[in-house]
């Protein structure tokens, strides 16, 4: 019996995948374990192994076509096996969270069960069905092929509808205020339609408040210089490390973490997470959008490991080649607009985070020593914090914290 090609759920907040690439075609014979088509989702692509040996068959969603997560995008026939002429697809409900997903050839959608019929459904959903009193034949599944989930048994139960909304500023709205011809329009992409719902979830819901320090670079740059200039050279001559002040301040963020274990914490609605280890996310911008890998353990790895992580994890990014292990899971997080001469801004939260660090530039100050004016480089961080898991002195033991590391390096190592 054909085996069906799943698209499978690679992120916890994924809906839809979109395939990029099919790395074998209708008719090819295929070994289970072998990559065979790889899913790109608003933050990372992968390949997906196929499930069995045989035949590829009846591929219904093509290269940069989307499809809803759980369902089939081909089979896989035993060789000899008979082929169904066409292979039973669905039609996915376009909802205001799932957008729609062009097939390579219209399918016909599933329709309720007619009488007679034992109609496909998960354990769930026949619970679900038999305590609202609901019949599975009068729901339409969108399932794989057709079968009746508990979500479609929760949206047949619902007899209420919901409030209508007012009417959102629309594509075609906008562009009437604006002369024909005089703009470009780039169509909203899955990494950006979610980084637009996860901050504005964020900005609504997470109270957050501000707290800002700044810290004098001085002795922290000569210790980059030094560290730098003492680097074993490889076999062509080069510097086997090029530390950055961003290396510096993962460690700083990290080690301080450790100071103030208060501060590194998650919101988890009903509890507070407090971690063991400083897992650190670090922004890292790309074309359309931006990542933010972690680097785990931070208080436990030297400069130079972070350095190369961080080199590591900002080339995945740009490539979209990190897997979820690489960007989920972090305690707080980085973001440094410093190279691009702002010299101080807040950032929004990531949920569950409860805290990020906004990084300015360094910039040249005269400060007073001993009574006396004197150039330093000077550095402006400030840290958003959600008041619901992190109190105002929390914050600000943990700035106190950041900035003695900043300015006392060595202390790091200590």
């Amino acid at each position: 019996m054909a085996v069906e090609v799943i698209l499978p759920r690679v992120d916890m907040d994924m809906a839809t995948g979109k395939i990029s690439k099919w790395h074998h075609k209708d008719g090819d014979k295929v070994a289970k374990g072998a990559a065979l088509f790889e899913i790109e989702t608003d933050k990372a692509a992968m390949e997906i192994d196929a499930p069995a040996d045989g035949i590829l068959r009846n591929i219904v969603v093509t290269e940069g076509s989307s499809a809803p997560v759980g369902s089939a995008v081909a089979w896989i026939y035993a060789e000899g096996e008979a082929v169904t002429a066409t292979a039973p697809t669905i039609a996915p409900a376009v909802t205001a969270a799932t957008p729609a997903v062009t097939p390579t050839a219209a399918p016909p959608a599933f329709a309720p069960a007619s009488d007679g019929e034992a109609p496909r459904a998960t354990p769930l959903a026949r619970r679900l069905a038999r305590q609202a009193g609901l019949a599975l034949g009068s729901i339409a599944g969108s399932g794989p092929r057709g079968r009746i989930t508990a979500s479609d048994v929760r949206t047949a139960g619902e007899v209420k509808p919901a409030p209508a909304a007012p009417p959102a500023a629309g594509s075609d709205n906008v562009q009437k205020l604006y002369a024909p011809g005089s703009f470009d329009i780039f169509p909203v992409d899955g990494m950006r339609r979610t980084i637009a719902a996860r901050l504005t979830e964020s900005k609504q819901t997470v109270p957050h408040f501000y707290l800002s320090v700044t810290s004098t670079l001085t002795a922290l740059i000569t210790t980059r210089e030094r560290l730098n200039a003492s680097a074993p050279k490889d076999a062509d001559g080069k510097p086997q490390w090029k530390l950055s002040i961003n290396d510096f301040i993962i460690k700083a963020m990290g080690v301080a973490l450790q100071k103030v274990p208060a501060a590194n914490v998650t919101w988890a609605r009903d509890a507070i997470l407090q971690h063991h280890s400083s897992d650190v996310g670090v922004a890292v911008a790309v074309e359309g959008g931006l990542f933010t890998p972690v680097i785990r353990s931070v208080e436990t790895k030297t400069l130079t490991t972070i350095s190369a992580e961080m080199k590591e994890l900002a080339s995945k990014a740009r490539a979209r080649k990190l897997v979820p292990s690489e960007y989920q899971g972090g305690t707080t997080a980085i973001s440094n607009l410093g190279m691009y001469g702002i010299e101080q801004f807040t950032a929004i939260i990531n949920p569950p985070q409860a805290t990020i660090l906004a990084v300015g530039a360094a910039v040249e100050r005269f400060v007073p020593v001993n009574g006396q004016p004197v150039l330093a480089s000077q550095m402006v961080c400030t840290l958003s914090c959600d008041h619901r898991a992190v109190d105002g002195a929390v914050g600000a033991e943990l700035l106190q914290a950041f900035r003695q590391l900043i300015e006392e390096p060595l202390l790091m190592l200590a």
